[in-house]
């Protein structure tokens, strides 16, 4: 049974239900909000150089970043070549008000450029300091294994949850190699019949049965539901008490 509640990336130790901030503009409330969550016990915040047009870096930047937490950000959306790639890259370091960002994604690979191209950049801020942690997002089990060939990966964030398993076998590979496995629209979708009742059974809600099946499902998951209620990130995080039993993790399967 894996470790439901804590995992290692890199030498920090994470809560393993973070929060996404795809919506997150910068306001005072929001502000408010991302130092309300780490409180809460959010220990990995997730965002990246398109979100919100750029608010969500700032509002998160706007907050700090205590000690006890991690942020992440993603680059390379719609242009990694190595220029505008780097010119991100700096722009998210001060957004986020900060020399060193803990992680940083290639967001997606470019089609129009090599990936070792694109990876080979962050490999260069991160040998500088300037980035502790890389990871690559949107990929296959093949485009991991090549960016690891220019540099350690930390952690793969792919599109995965009950319903979209597609990447189950990058899942599996992450698992076998150490590397956090950090699925984003968790919830998007509500999942087979079944979470309902398993819901009710547990006196939880189904968004907190979808959680806890990832959590369960590999013990490198690290979700990262996306919400702007304080409220419903005590909920997710109280995902990690609840334990399946091996029927209902099967049924949910």
């Amino acid at each position: 049974m894996p470790d439901m509640t804590t995992i290692t990336l890199g030498e920090t130790s994470l809560t393993r239900i973070g929060l996404g901030t795809n919506r997150l503009t910068n306001t005072s409330a929001n502000v408010a909000f991302v130092r309300d969550a780490v409180d809460a016990g959010i220990r990995l915040i997730d965002t990246a150089h398109t979100y919100a047009g750029g608010e969500s870096e700032q509002a998160i930047g706007a907050a700090g970043s205590p000690d006890a937490s991690m942020v992440a950000t993603k680059g390379g959306y719609s242009d990694a070549r190595p220029e505008p790639l780097r010119a991100e890259i700096d722009e998210s370091l001060r957004r986020l008000r900060t020399d060193s960002i803990e992680l940083y994604y290639l967001h997606k690979p470019d089609p129009h450029v090599p990936l070792e191209e694109s990876v080979g950049v962050l490999k260069e801020y991160r040998d500088r300091g300037a980035i502790r942690h890389v990871g690559v997002s949107n990929v296959t089990r093949g485009q991991v294994e090549r960016a690891r060939e220019v540099v350690a990966i930390a952690a793969v964030q792919n599109h995965y949850n009950l319903a979209e398993r597609t990447s189950d076998d990058v899942v599996d590979y992450c698992a076998d190699h150490g590397i956090v496995f950090v699925p984003y629209f968790p919830l998007r979708t509500e999942g087979p019949p079944a979470v309902a009742e398993i819901a009710e059974g547990h006196g939880a809600t189904p968004a907190q049965i979808a959680i806890a099946w990832l959590l369960r499902r590999s013990p490198v998951m690290l979700p990262i539901p996306g919400t702007l209620s304080l409220e419903h990130v005590k909920e997710n995080l109280g995902a990690a008490d609840i334990d399946l039993s091996d029927e209902e993790f099967e049924i949910l399967r």
